[in-house]
């Protein structure tokens, strides 16, 4: 029986272990302060403690000499039924040894006791209230016989350390549950922000915020495979402390050596840092990257229906900011983002055909507004006939058609015809009279301009190239296009594929394209007023619409047909056409053609009074006058009336007090007649 004196030592003892074991929750701190204290009270020079391992099913033995109170032996693991701890564990019941030497059983573990020099030793059970943890033991060099209050106090102690334990097991699992709990939410966060964003910037804004409160970095960035390519497009970024360096949305980067370039091939996260290897992300945007406070990061790739659309990227200025737990969480919260990316991508190509949609709607409704010259063609003549035969030959094709002829003619008409027989019949038709627009707004109206790409340029601008994607562009007056404009042009029709004005964008289209000018574009091009390879580009099948000289034939029907189209309109009855005044029609030269023709037309059915038509006779008649001047070659007169011309008005060229306007004809064609028949200044 123990003395009152040796149990309240022991009790203090206790108390002090207890006070001790609360302060300290590592295994090597514990295991320090007990073999400090442990031997003032119970006869031990050494002390073990024993975990189970479910995983592997073995006893993990911490082993801490008395003598050494400052470092704790290797770990040793042992299997659970060759050891008295692992005894103790399954059985939940005291171990007593006093002498080894006697101990029949545990054959194994007997002779390592004895080489360590334990002689006797005692092992209690160590188990919380959830489970069980291990052992704990006491072990002297001699041959010792524990006594029942030994071992109560020893289990008490262990009681202590299992408090200690079950703390830090507590605390463990508040820190997994609170893990956990952030996971979840993230999820839940990431989710609610799927289902209310469509628009990828937003989306990725939203996303950024969710991840940042568990994964800290100071920027994300989202990629997406460009198709057709091995490059990737930076579609969306959430600059958080990165607020200054340019990275520009809308920019393309390399597939290959760049790390969402390697997760989108892999498959799987790429982790960057401690230190940016440049070896291994040799793209310049990785260099730029690093060059503007980049330490390291962490890319997924988003895979969505076994298809890799892209990569979801964050980045630190923090060196190893991402360990391999923050990439498993990105990893599953990626496969929520690649749907929702999906869904956005989904969304952008909806509204964007929805707007094509309504931009050709619009156009075309502009279109049927219009006045148009005539709504057929019509005639019977000869060269007619080899027109249509002509059109009806490369309508099919996806060539591109030169149509020539004078100014009336009815270019626009055969191009009209030769979409409305093509493949592309059911898309739309655009046209743009190059010569109507002035010089410095033709590029914008062609391909389009950004908002702000300069003064003026208020909002967004869709050209008529990417109006027409699908369809059939009709240039007409192509010979106006100024050289400067001309090698962009050659470039589109050659790759189809532009930039708007102010953008970087490349926008891939596939348009075919119909032109018509009234110029002779050969002359031009010896003048060097219009580029060769582009001419050449144009020339693939020309085209000549015949004038109305050529075709006298088809007179007749044309003035029956716009006879009756007018009358109808003006809400008119002139139903008879004399043959004096049908003979007056036939033998007048049209210099400006069926437009003309349809503009006299027009004017006659408005003066005719009642059911015959009735034409201005005196408009029709030509006069002759006597020639001043002995008669020279066609070249010379040439010469000489444009000389006049220029000295008339002080050799001013363009204009509208210009000689090209005296003279009715383009600047360009007078420039091209003065280079070809010598005149200059001088002369």
């Amino acid at each position: 029986m123990a003395s009152s004196d040796t149990l309240n030592e022991q009790y203090h003892a206790l108390l002090e272990i207890s006070e001790s074991l609360s302060a300290h929750h590592a295994l090597p701190e514990l295991f320090r302060d007990l073999a400090q204290k442990l031997p003032r009270i119970i006869t031990c020079s050494s002390i073990v403690m024993a975990l189970h391992d479910p995983a592997r099913n073995v006893m993990r033995l911490h082993a801490l000499e008395t003598h050494r109170p400052v470092s704790a032996a290797p770990e040793l693991q042992y299997p659970v039924d060759d050891i008295p701890e692992g005894w103790v564990w399954q059985h939940q019941k005291t171990f007593v040894c006093n002498d080894v030497e006697r101990e029949d059983r545990f054959l194994k573990a007997m002779p390592m006791g004895r080489l360590s020099g334990t002689r006797s030793f005692c092992v209690v059970p160590l188990t919380t209230s959830r489970r069980r943890l291990g052992a704990m033991g006491v072990g002297t060099p001699e041959e010792h016989h524990y006594e029942r209050g030994e071992i109560e106090f020893l289990q008490q102690v262990a009681v202590a350390v299992e408090h200690a334990l079950n703390f830090e097991d507590t605390e463990a699992a508040q820190r997994s549950l609170a893990q956990e709990r952030d996971r979840l939410s993230l999820v839940l966060e990431i989710n609610n922000a799927v289902v209310s964003h469509l628009d990828l910037r937003g989306l990725l804004k939203s996303i950024s915020v969710c991840l940042r409160r568990v994964i800290p970095h100071d920027a994300a960035l989202l990629t997406l495979h460009e198709p057709g390519s091995d490059q990737l497009r930076l579609h969306a970024l959430d600059l958080h402390m990165f607020g200054t360096i340019p990275f520009e949305e809308g920019v393309l980067i390399s597939l290959h050596d760049t790390p969402e370039g390697q997760a989108i091939a892999s498959r799987q996260p790429v982790l960057v840092g401690p230190i940016v290897d440049l070896t291994r992300f040799s793209s310049p945007w990785v260099r730029h990257a690093v060059e503007n406070g980049v330490r390291s990061g962490c890319a997924v790739p988003l895979i969505t229906h076994d298809r890799t659309v892209g990569a979801l990227s964050v980045v630190s200025s923090l060196e190893n900011a991402f360990g391999e737990a923050d990439a498993w969480l990105l990893s599953q919260c990626a496969k929520q983002i690649a749907i929702a990316v999906e869904n956005g991508l989904a969304y952008q190509e909806i509204a964007t055909l929805k707007d094509k949609l309504n931009r050709e709607k619009l156009y075309l409704e502009d279109e049927i507004r219009s006045e148009l010259n005539f709504e057929e063609i019509i005639g019977e003549s000869a060269a007619i006939k080899k027109v249509l035969n002509q059109v009806g030959i490369v309508a099919p094709t996806d060539s591109t058609v030169l149509i020539l002829g004078e100014t009336g003619t009815g270019k626009e008409l055969l191009a009209r015809a030769i979409h409305d027989r093509s493949k592309r019949r059911d898309r739309t038709f655009v046209k743009l009279n190059c010569a109507a627009i002035p010089t410095g707004l033709l590029e914008s109206e062609l391909f389009g301009h950004e908002k702000g790409a300069f003064t003026g340029a208020i909002a967004t601008k869709v050209g008529r190239f990417e109006l027409a994607d699908g369809g059939t562009l009709f240039l007409d007056e192509v010979g106006d296009i100024p050289l400067e404009l001309q090698s962009k042009l050659l470039r589109v029709l050659q790759e189809q594929e532009f930039e708007r004005l102010g953008s970087t964008r490349t926008i891939k289209v596939s348009v075919r394209l119909l032109a018509a000018t009234n110029h002779d574009l050969a002359e031009m091009v010896e003048g060097k007023l219009f580029r060769s390879d582009l001419y050449y580009r144009l020339n693939v099948f020309p085209v000549v619409s015949p004038s109305l000289r050529d075709r006298s034939g088809d007179i007749p029907l044309l003035v029956r047909y716009f006879t009756h189209r007018l009358s109808r309109q003006m809400e008119k009855r002139v139903e008879r056409i004399p043959s004096d005044t049908m003979n007056a029609l036939c033998q007048y030269p049209w210099p400006g053609n069926v437009r003309e023709l349809e503009n006299f037309i027009e004017r006659a059915v408005i003066l005719s009074q009642g059911t015959a038509l009735s034409i201005p006779l005196g408009e029709l008649k030509t006069t002759v006058r006597d020639e001043p001047h002995p008669v020279t070659t066609l070249q010379a007169a040439e010469r000489d009336h444009i000389l006049r011309a220029l000295e008339k008005t002080n050799w001013v060229i363009a204009g509208p007090s210009g000689a090209a306007t005296l003279l009715g004809m383009k600047r360009f064609t007078l420039q091209s007649k003065m280079i070809k028949l010598g005149i200059s200044r001088r002369s």
